[in-house]
C-alpha cells in the first residue's frame, strides 16, 4: 500500500484521517465486501490497510489549518519561483517528461489499481509523454518569450505568470488531467492541486513522486507545488474566498463550471475551464471506411466516460450500410474484463438510469438500436444488476429534428453513441448542413472529419469555427504532439474557451520596449520602419 500525506510547503503533514483506494480488481470481484472494507478503514474500525491484498493506496484528508498554509506557502513561493531563468523553468518539463517515460509501466499500473482499463490506462501515459515533448517545450519556449529589435528598441514580448493557481482536476481521470499544472508551474505560478477522494491515488502518485521531486532537483522554492485533498465543493469554497487563489482551473460538469466562472470572475479570479465535451465525428462518402470505423469505436474507451470521445457520428448515405456494418463487427469484439487485461476499454457505469431515459427518448423519436442496450455482467453475459453497460449504437435517419433528440444535443457519459444518417441532397448542399450541424453545437472540445477529398478537407478546415480541435482523417482521441490536448468553445470551455495551453491561460502578456539612444521629443512622432533583428 502507498500511503500519501498532504503535502505543503515542501513538507508531509497529515491530519490523521484517511481516504482509502481499493484495487479495482477487488471491487469487481467483491464490490460489497470493497466498499465493506474501505469504510471500516476510513471510519478506523480496521488497522490493516497496510498490509491487506485489497489495498492499493491511502491519502490523507488535509485540514483547513493546513490547506490554509499550502495557499499561504504558494503565494511566499510565487514571489521566488516566478523570477527564475524561463530556461531552469523549462527544464521542469524535460526532466518530467524522461522520468515519466522511465516510469511509463509503473504509471500505468498505478492508474489500472485505481479503475482504469489498461486500454485507457495506456492511452493517458501516451497522451501525458506527447503532451510534454520535445516538440511541446520548444513552443512552450516560444509562446514565453519572444523578443524584436527594431530600430533603436529592443522590444520583448513576455507571459508573466499569475500567481497561485488553484488546480481541480476531474474525477473521470484526475491523474492525467493534475498534470495540466506541470504547464503552469512552467509558466512561473505555484500550484495548488487537489487530490479528488474518490481518486486521489494517481494524482498523488504522479504529482508526489514524480513532479515534486523534479522541482527539489531544480532549486524550485519550498511552495512551489502544493498537494491538498478533501470534500470538492468545502476546498472550491475555500478557494473562491481566499484572496491569494489568482487562478482556478476546474475540470467538470457544464453546470457546475459556468456557475464556478462567473462566481471566480464576480471575486477577481481568472477561471480556466475544462468542461463537458459532445465531440462530432463525420465520416464522408469517398473516406478510409476501415479506419474510420476505427475512430468511432474510440467512443467506448471507459465506457464513454471521457470528454474528449466521438458522442455523436454523422454519416453520409452512400456508405452508411457497410460503414454500420464494419462498426458493428468492431463494437462486438468490445467486451467487459479485468482492468488489467489486454485490452479491456469498458469501465463500470454506476449510474445507469440517465444511459436508459437517454436511450428511450432516441427509440421514441424514431432511433433504432442496433447493437447494445442493456447491462452486462462481467463475463459479459446481459443481466439487470451487470455494473457495465453494453457498446450501444443508435441509429437515426437524417439531420433534420436529430439535435432535438436528447443523446445528440447532451453529453453523454456513458457507451452510446447516436449515429446520424445525413439526408441524401447534392454534395455542396449535404455538406453546407454538416457544417452548420457542427457549428451550431452547444459544446465544441474535439471535432472529426473522414475524407479522402483534399477540397472537401480545405473547406472543412475554413469553415468549422466550433471546438478547440479539429481532427482530420485521425484518430479523434488520439493526441498530437505540439498541439494543445483539451479545450474548446461554448458549454465546454464558457465565454472565453478556445483549445487550451495552459501555460498560456495561467499567464498575462507584458510588452517592454528597451530604447537606445531615444530622443523624446522626436520619437512622439518618429515611425520607426527599419528592422533589424528578430530574436
Amino acid at each position: 500500500m502507498r500511503s500519501y500525506n498532504s503535502y505543503i510547503n515542501g513538507e508531509e503533514v497529515s491530519s490523521g484521517s484517511w481516504v482509502y483506494t481499493i484495487k479495482a480488481s477487488s471491487v469487481l470481484a467483491d464490490t460489497l465486501q470493497s466498499l465493506k472494507l474501505k469504510r471500516n478503514l476510513e471510519k478506523g474500525r480496521r488497522d490493516d490497510g497496510e498490509s491487506h491484498p485489497d489495498v492499493a493506496a491511502r491519502c490523507d484528508i488535509t485540514s483547513d489549518e493546513h490547506h490554509q498554509l499550502a495557499l499561504e506557502s504558494a503565494s511566499t513561493a510565487f514571489k521566488q519561483w516566478s523570477t527564475f531563468p524561463i530556461e531552469k523553468r523549462l527544464e521542469v518539463a524535460t526532466r518530467f517528461h524522461q522520468a515519466v517515460q522511465d516510469r511509463k509501466q509503473e504509471f500505468i499500473d498505478v492508474l489500472i489499481e485505481e479503475g482504469h482499463p489498461r486500454k485507457l490506462a495506456e492511452w493517458e501515459v501516451s497522451g501525458i509523454l506527447q503532451s510534454t515533448d520535445e516538440s511541446a517545450v520548444t513552443l512552450w519556449r516560444k509562446q514565453l518569450y519572444e523578443e524584436c529589435q527594431i530600430g533603436p528598441r529592443d522590444l520583448k514580448l513576455i507571459r508573466r505568470a499569475d500567481g497561485v493557481v488553484a488546480l481541480s482536476p476531474p474525477q473521470n481521470a484526475a491523474a492525467s488531467n493534475s498534470v495540466g499544472g506541470l504547464a503552469c508551474l512552467v509558466a512561473g505560478n505555484a500550484l495548488v492541486v487537489k487530490a479528488p477522494r474518490s481518486c486521489s491515488y494517481g494524482v498523488m502518485y504522479v504529482c508526489r513522486e514524480i513532479i515534486a521531486p523534479i522541482l527539489e532537483e531544480v532549486g524550485a522554492p519550498r511552495g512551489t507545488l502544493n498537494l491538498v485533498c478533501g470534500t470538492s465543493s468545502r476546498i472550491m469554497a475555500r478557494w473562491m474566498d481566499n484572496p491569494l487563489v489568482d487562478d482556478i482551473f476546474f475540470f467538470g460538469s457544464s453546470e457546475r463550471g459556468i456557475e464556478i466562472g462567473k462566481e471566480a470572475v464576480q471575486k477577481g479570479k481568472k477561471p480556466i475551464l475544462e468542461l463537458a465535451g459532445n465531440d462530432i465525428c463525420v465520416v464522408w462518402h469517398d473516406a478510409d471506411l476501415d479506419c474510420a470505423a476505427e475512430a468511432l469505436t474510440e467512443c467506448f474507451f471507459g465506457s464513454g466516460q471521457i470528454c474528449m470521445v466521438p458522442k455523436c457520428a454523422l454519416i453520409h448515405p452512400a456508405i452508411a450500410d457497410r460503414l454500420l456494418d464494419k462498426l458493428l463487427t468492431l463494437v462486438s469484439m468490445i467486451q467487459p474484463g479485468m482492468p488489467e487485461e489486454k485490452d479491456v476499454l469498458l469501465s463500470p457505469v454506476l449510474r445507469t438510469e440517465e444511459f436508459f431515459r437517454f436511450l428511450d427518448d432516441a427509440v421514441k423519436q424514431g432511433g433504432e438500436v442496433i447493437t447494445g442496450g442493456v447491462r452486462v455482467e462481467l463475463d459479459g453475459e446481459a443481466s439487470p444488476t451487470g455494473p457495465f453497460l453494453s457498446p450501444t449504437l443508435v441509429k437515426i435517419q437524417g439531420l433534420t429534428g436529430a439535435r432535438e433528440i436528447e443523446c445528440v444535443k447532451k453529453e453523454t457519459f456513458f457507451p452510446l453513441l447516436p449515429v446520424i444518417v445525413i439526408e441524401a441532397e447534392d454534395e455542396k448542399s449535404s455538406l453546407d448542413r454538416v457544417i452548420e450541424f457542427i457549428n451550431s453545437n452547444d459544446y465544441g472540445l474535439r471535432n472529426s472529419f473522414w475524407t479522402s477529398n483534399k477540397e472537401t478537407i480545405e473547406f472543412v478546415i475554413k469553415q468549422v469555427n466550433n471546438g478547440g480541435l479539429l481532427k482530420i482523417n485521425d484518430s479523434h482521441i488520439g493526441f498530437a504532439p505540439w498541439l494543445g490536448t483539451h479545450g474548446g468553445t461554448g458549454l465546454t470551455g464558457g465565454p472565453f474557451g478556445e483549445l487550451n495551453y495552459p501555460l498560456l491561460r495561467t499567464t498575462h502578456l507584458q510588452g517592454v520596449s528597451v530604447g537606445e539612444g531615444i530622443r523624446p521629443r522626436q520619437s512622439v512622432f518618429e515611425y520607426v520602419t527599419s528592422k533589424k533583428e528578430v530574436k
